[in-house]
């Protein structure tokens, strides 16, 4: 499977550049996303785009009241496109947008008593998901979420406890 990531970062500031850095290296964070898609059974003919953006409390807080009607910051905010006609443009086929604030992750990870790197890793595969179809509005569809989340983490070694 082709896959194509647009990753990027409105971060201004330097905190966050080692982790940053570690997604570029060996291509781990589109290798991450390409295992995640695998285990989701998701194929195409076609290149699969995703864009991800990573952005702070402030930035995300904006695009969740703008989008979502919600005056507050969050973790991660999706945007599938297998919804909309915007799906199959040009010579790929676009999965979504995803946006992530590093702040909250950080706020998160210490809430939960987890690694940086774990909460990331569970937020990215959370809007990996909802991408794909899967969401958390009622308690079933809740249920079945959280098991892909921890089965996707529990994958990569990615556990509560790491």
């Amino acid at each position: 499977m082709e896959l194509i990531v647009d990753f990027s970062s409105d971060l201004q500031t330097e905190k966050y550049n080692m982790f940053i850095d570690t997604l570029y290296e060996n291509n781990h964070l589109e290798n991450y996303i390409k295992k995640v898609l695998n285990l989701e059974k998701i194929e195409s003919d076609r290149p699969l785009y995703l864009s991800l953006l990573l952005t702070d409390n402030e930035n995300i807080q904006v695009i969740n009241r703008e989008y979502r009607d919600k005056d507050a910051p969050t973790d991660v905010i999706s945007f599938a496109y297998h919804e909309t006609e915007d799906f199959n443009i040009g010579s790929y086929d676009t999965l979504g947008d995803i946006i992530i604030s590093l702040e909250r992750v950080e706020e998160q990870a210490s809430e939960y008593n987890h690694s940086f790197e774990r909460e990331f890793y569970y937020v990215l595969t959370h809007g990996i998901l909802h991408i794909l179809g899967y969401d958390h509005i009622e308690e079933e569809d809740k249920k079945l979420m959280r098991e892909r989340e921890e089965a996707i983490l529990s994958s990569f070694g990615y556990t509560r406890d790491k």
